[in-house]
Formats: structure tokens, sequence, C-alpha cells
């Protein structure tokens, strides 16, 4: 095989696995094999300048600097679209519908995820790229195509031959872990840090020197068309179109859904909303189009932008905001964080006014001090934080935060352990704010669950010497005098107290585990130990080379929970917990159940039950309930919200079920 064969070869290749990456999300081959094939191409036009073509993919790295973008005039205008914000305004825009097609009959929908970044219109001439362009103002953008031959999913010439000329609309954006690792790198280098993906994926399309959008590794999605000058026959239907346009080439992202009527469209906003936090990248809403092409013909537009289509906006995940203090707080394991105290601003659908700054390491990376302006973020039911500050509106003489010495609770010298950034109190039994963590978390729902002892509760019980450890939740029976004469309690919430109290003697010992507060022990650990051991006479005596032959117990885990129980204070503590009749339900596992020996892993949000209940009930069942997939996986049951855990089942072909399929499969009476 000659140079120039070789080198057509591996062009065809490297683009083939580009397809399957991007574009259908299944790779055949690992990053390592696919560097090598890329490393070959680049060395063959090295040596023969000649055989590198301008659609060759080692194009994507970047040419010479240009001095200015010229402006590109879109052939079909990139149009806006009208916002709906919740249900009611989505069925607002349904029966506008239907009144413009005077149907009476329900409308099918075309949904799609709204990405947040940056829109691009691609011209392909004789299925080759021709032309990329922003959107600009709608009518005219700027061509940007030595900076779109670098983006992943722009392919530079189609997968099917389309005659004529035809115009491809998408989103590039930049992925999280993209973001995060930029950012990481800036803030080392003392550079403002970028304020989220969109404005780092627009501002690398925007480099007069392509090189330097390569290093963004920005990503393109398609959307949809602009203008159609082509023999071509294009289907009739807005969902169709996009398997077309996937079938060019273009990736197109698998949350697009075809929706029957109006009711599943909200539905479907819904389930989005709830799997937001974990796409790769960002976005602010759902697209929401008519389905059949006639009736958007039929439709037609605005002058702002098309009757048939609108964006169902969520709220802001990111905001600017003024940092007014750093304060530091103690958790029950002693670990102590700064946390920053906020203007109130609204971010993410709720107010927020304290976010974190996780550890002093990452808050001197970071530099913000306090009085900056701050980029707080919020991403579903994640705890907000600081992202970094706007350099820019820095005051002057505002001093670099110094580390604490002290618990700020207790006056203890704080200590540094070897292998770990936290700065921890030693002070274990006395410092208040440990002592009433360790309460709140014991007594918390995926722990021993109290109803009727939250952590106002615990509050007031521990400053009144009702409460002290962990054992004196089950001796308040011996107050109940004193209990009932406490503001706001009375006989009734006394006795429903105490009922909780006694109750929680016969959780499942995974509960009980979980709810000991050993660091880095979750609930899914806590449920494999409970499994493996059985009983919390076994694991009391378990060793480190017990622990760490353990599957999904590392060595961090495995040490911490020998230390734990190596501790006599803790042993004692056990010890009077099962004098006062603490008495955890051993769990069963059943080697004959219709589960025996199949792993289960679930991801998601499950809408039934609680994740940890449903584990419980798969090892009850004889099954494993395992935290992350494997080639051992048996079955994954997705969740609304379901992410990388989905999709790893699918690259390794296990099988994925909903919560009802799950659910069909389990014998009658064991809920």
């Amino acid at each position: 095989m000659s140079s120039a064969e070789r080198a057509a070869y591996l062009r065809r290749e490297i683009e083939r696995h580009n397809y399957l990456y991007f574009v259908e999300e299944s790779p055949a081959i690992s990053d390592s094999e696919f560097d090598k094939l890329f490393r070959e191409l680049v060395d063959l036009e090295e040596a023969d300048p000649s055989l590198c073509t301008p659609d060759s993919p080692t194009q994507r790295v970047g040419v010479t600097p240009i001095q200015k973008f010229e402006p590109h005039r879109h052939l079909v205008p990139m149009l806006s679209l009208d916002n709906a914000f919740g249900g009611d305004e989505v069925r607002a825009f349904d029966v506008r519908v239907k009144k413009g097609l005077g149907v009476e009959g329900d409308v099918a929908y075309e949904c799609e995820i709204k990405l947040d970044g940056l829109s691009m219109s691609l011209t392909y001439v004789n299925s080759v790229l021709v032309t990329a362009a922003t959107r600009g103002d709608g009518t005219t953008g700027e061509n940007v195509t030595p900076n779109a031959r670098t983006v992943r999913g722009i392919p530079f010439r189609l997968e099917k031959e389309v005659p004529g000329t035809i115009e491809v609309r998408g989103e590039v954006v930049m992925h999280k872990s993209v973001f995060e690792e930029l950012n990481r790198e800036r803030a080392a280098r003392s550079e403002q840090v970028f304020v989220n993906p969109r404005n780092a994926a627009s501002g690398g399309m925007r480099q007069l020197d392509s090189r330097l959008t390569a290093v963004r590794k920005l990503n393109f999605y398609s959307y949809g068309i602009g203008a159609v000058q082509t023999s071509a026959k294009l289907p009739g239907t807005q969902y169709q179109l996009m398997q077309w346009v996937k079938s060019l080439g273009f990736p197109v992202r698998k949350e697009e859904k075809l929706c029957e009527n109006v009711d599943d469209v909200v539905k479907y906003c819904e389930s989005v909303q709830a799997m937001r936090p974990s796409l790769p990248f960002g976005i602010d809403g759902v697209v929401v189009k008519v389905n059949d092409i006639a009736q958007q013909e039929a439709l037609g537009f605005t002058a702002r932008g098309p009757r048939w289509a609108i964006a169902v906006k969520f709220a802001a995940e990111q905001a600017f905001t003024v940092l007014e203090a750093i304060e530091w707080q103690v958790g029950r394991t002693g670990v102590v964080t700064p946390v920053a105290y906020l203007q109130p601003v609204y971010v993410g659908g709720v107010t927020v006014s304290r976010a974190t700054l996780h550890n002093f390491d990452d808050l001197s990376k970071k530099d913000v001090r306090v009085g900056d302006t701050v980029i707080v973020q919020r991403a579903g039911d994640v705890i907000p934080e600081v992202i970094g500050p706007v350099i820019e509106k820095r005051r002057k003489g505002a001093k670099k935060p110094v580390a604490p010495t002290k618990c700020p609770v207790c006056g203890s010298d704080l200590v540094e352990q070897e292998g770990y950034v936290a700065l921890r109190c030693p002070n274990s039994k006395s410092c208040e704010a440990q002592v009433h963590a360790k309460l709140a978390h014991f007594v918390s729902r995926g722990a021993m669950d109290i109803e009727g002892l939250g952590e106002k509760q615990i509050e007031r019980l521990l400053e009144l010497g009702m409460l002290s450890d962990v054992p004196s939740i089950y001796r308040l029976k011996d107050k109940r005098d004193e209990l009932v004469k406490l503001e706001r309690m009375g006989e009734q919430s006394v006795t429903n107290l105490l009922a909780a109290i006694e109750e929680s003697k016969k959780r499942p010992l995974d509960r009980l585990i979980f709810g000991l507060g050993i660091r880095f022990v979750g609930d899914r650990t806590a449920a494999d130990l409970a499994r493996e051991f059985g009983s919390l006479e076994n694991l009391r005596r378990a060793d480190y080379d017990k622990l760490i032959s353990l599957e999904g117990i590392g060595p961090k885990v495995a040490s911490e929970v020998q230390e734990w129980f190596e501790v006599e204070e803790n042993q004692a503590m056990l010890d009077e917990l099962l004098s006062l009749g603490v008495s955890p339900v051993e769990t069963e596992v059943s080697s004959e159940g219709v589960f025996a020996g199949k792993t289960f892993v679930f991801t998601g949000k499950l809408e039934r039950f609680e994740r940890s209940v449903a584990e419980r009930l798969v090892m009850k069942l004889g099954g494993k309930a395992a935290g992350s997939v494997s080639k051992n996986t048996d079955f994954v049951v997705a969740g609304p919200g379901a992410g990388s855990k989905l999709k790893k089942a699918e690259q390794l072909g296990v099988r994925a079920l909903s919560e009802d399929e799950f659910l069909k499969m389990l014998p009658e009476g064991s809920l």
C-alpha cells in the first residue's frame, strides 16, 4: 500500500471512528488505539504535505491565525423562539397551535433539550463544508470556518451525497468536564476563570487563532436545518428529519423525543429538568416543535420567530453576587470547611445566601476574597458552590483568606491528616458542632429515621443537657416529664417522639452502620458491609484484610472502617446502644430468591421508593445491589436523570430496566 493509499485509508477510518464516537455514541476502539491512527496520519502528512487534504481530520488542530472575521449572510435567517415558563404556558402554546391549524384533536410535537452554547450555521455545497457562521443578529453572522474545523461533531464532508446546498443548524457547547479542567488550569496560572461553559464555548469560537479554539475541545450537536437547495427528498416530520440529519454524520442528542400530545410534552419537560444535573453539558430548557412539517409551514412565522416552536426555559443555574464573609464550619467527622456567605441571589430555582468552598486548598486555588463579586452555581439539588471571582471587579486591598489553626467552635488545635487536604478538629467527644452533626446524621431519614427529632430539636435538647451523645437519644424516655413541660411539645408530641425512638431500635443493620457516621461510609457502602458481614458483631471483629477483599471497598474506606472500630470509645458507644435495646435487624440474603446470583445497579431518580429500599429488596431476594456498572452487572434500573451509569450499561450491553419493569420482576407480596 502506497503512502497516499495509506493516508486515504487512515482518513476514512478516523472519520468512521469519529462518527461512531460522537454520533452513534458507541466507540469501536479505545482512545489509545484512535490516537495511534491519528498519529500515523499526522506523520504521513508531515513527511509528504501533498497528502494533507482540506477534509483531513488532522486539520482539526487549527491553522494560521486570521486578521478578522468576515460577515456571512445566512441563506435563511436564524430566528429566535418565544419562551414558555412552566406547564401552563406550554399548554397555552398548544392552544395557539391548534387554533392556528384549525384542529381540535391532539397535535404531535418533537421535543429536544435546549443546549446552552453558541448557535452555529454550517453550509454544505455538494456534501462539502464551505462555511461555518455564528448566529450574529439572526440575518448576518461571522464566518468562523477555520475555528469550526476544530470542533468535534462537525463533519468536513457529509456521510451521504447531498447535491446542491444545505444549511445545518446546531449548537457548539463545552462539556462540563472540559470546563472544569480549563478553569483549574487557569486558576493555577492566576488567570480569570470562565464564568460558565457557554461563555467559554462562545469565546473559543471567536478566537482569531483557531489553534486556541482547538484547545477548548468543543462539541457540536445539530438541532435542525436552514436553507435547503437540493434535489434530495427530505422527510415529512421534524423527528424523521433529525434522524436524516444524524445519518449525514451530525451528532443528534438521544434525549430527543416524539410526544403525541401536550400532556406528554409537559411530562418530558419535567423528566429533562430531573436529568439536567447528570447531563455532560449545560442546558437551559427544552425546545418544543410541531412535528408535522406541513403543519409547520401552515403555521408560518412572526417577525420574531416560528409560530410552530417554543423554548421552555428552566431557572438559571449560575449567577453573580457579592461574597460578604467566609466562615468555617465543623462537620460530624471534625472536618473544618470554609463556607461563603453571600448577598442573596436567585439561582437554580432558589434564593441562595450560602455556598460551599470545599476546603482551604480549593479556596486558595480559586483565589476568592471577601468583597469579591463571585460566580455562584447551583445544578439541580446540588449544594450551591462558588466557582470563582470576577477579578476585574475586585476592590483594592482585598486580602487573601488565612487558614484557621483553631476549631471555630471548641478552640481545639486543628490537625492535618497525612494524605488528606482537609483540616480536622480532633475533639470528637465534646466539640459541640461535631456532637450536633453526629446526632442529626444518626436520626436522619437514610439512617435511623427518627421522626420528630430534627436539627432544631436536637440543638434545643443539647442546650438543655437532655442530649449529649448518640446513646442519650435512647435515654430520653426517662425524661418524659421534662420533655412534656417544654414549649411546643405537649403529651402527644412527646408520645410520638418516644414511639419513633423505640421503633428505630429495630432498623436494618445497614441503616445503623450508615448512622454511625464513619468517614467515607455512605448508604451504598453501608449496605455492602451489612450484606457481607450479616451482623454488627461480625463487622466489629473485621480486620483490614477482610475489608479490603470486598468488592467496592477501597483502601481508604477499609482503613476508616477498621480505625473506627479500633477506637475504644466507639466500641463502648455500641455496647451502650445494645444495652439500651438497639437491636438492628440482620440483613436477610436468600440464596434461593428470584434475584439469586443477579447484580443490580440503580441510577437516576426512582419514583416509587427510595433507592436504599430498592437495594435492600434486591438483597432480600438473593441478589446484589452494586454502586457502579461493570461487566458483572446484570440489570441497570434507570429513572429520570440517569446519566453515566446508563451510558456505560449501553456500552457493555447490560440490560436496562425502567422502574415499572423492575416492579414487574418482583414476586407478589415482596413489597
